[in-house]
């Protein structure tokens, strides 16, 4: 019950999250060669669009799938992003239900535990003198010596769960209408690139018309894959 959950450590655990992505993102951003961490985020986006070809043909599902590939795991730079979600944390607190502002939080740790390993990977590739000329051996390398097998295991479950909350909320008519209500200001108040996100997710999302088939998709392949590259050094390209 939403009565049980302490808002305020929530949002306070939210801008300690916001804080290590905008850390994250600063450090790429300031790193001597800040291209090759966008060269990782294309890579893996290839490997997703490959992987889920099915999915991205579908008319019920392609929206979802783009979602995915562009706004979670694709090369954009979410530095906009954060801030303004960062400025806008207390006024969430006081706003929004405390289960609404968990759901927040969760994507939110989603996205800095992306962040965290694909920096580890960049890293690890360099390393190897792959960083610039990525193959399937070099990123299976790279993933295996990171040893993050619980973050990875993480990141799934956030996945299914972020998207079952947005399953859900999108039969919700009155956040409908209040995303669309809300466009003219949120851009107007300097909040232009987070709104739009937050619409992209629930339009894609509310198009399927359900989403079971579709997560269940995508957290089989992806356990599936972990598990595999985890256990064989040689674990031969999915898609």
């Amino acid at each position: 019950m939403d009565e049980e959950l302490d808002k305020e450590a929530i949002g306070k655990e939210l801008a300690a999250c916001i804080a290590e992505a905008r850390e994250l993102r600063a450090a790429c951003a300031a790193d001597p060669n800040p291209e090759d961490f966008p060269r990782l985020k294309e890579w893996q986006a290839a490997r997703l669009a490959r992987s889920y070809g099915d999915l991205l043909a579908s008319k019920r599902y392609k929206p979802a799938a783009e979602f995915f590939l562009s706004d979670l795991y694709g090369p954009k730079d979410f530095r906009t992003r954060d801030e303004e979600l960062a400025r806008v944390v207390p006024v969430m607190v006081h706003m929004l239900p405390a289960k609404a502002l968990l759901t927040l939080l969760e994507a939110v740790k989603m996205d800095t535990l992306s962040e965290s390993l694909d920096s580890d990977m960049v890293l690890t590739l360099r390393k190897a003198g792959k960083v610039r000329k990525i193959d399937w051996p070099a990123y299976v390398a790279a993933y295996r010596t990171c040893d993050r097998k619980k973050d990875r295991e993480m990141q799934i479950a956030l996945i299914d769960k972020i998207g079952k909350t947005l399953d859900r909320l999108t039969r919700m008519r009155l956040i409908h209408v209040s995303l669309k209500l809300m466009n003219g200001p949120a851009h107007l108040a300097g909040l232009g690139a987070l709104h739009s996100f937050l619409q992209r997710g629930f339009d894609a999302f509310s198009e399927m018309k359900g989403a079971d088939e579709f997560l269940a998709i995508v957290i089989e392949r992806e356990t599936a894959l972990m598990k595999e590259l985890f256990a064989n050094p040689n674990a031969c390209r999915p898609g």
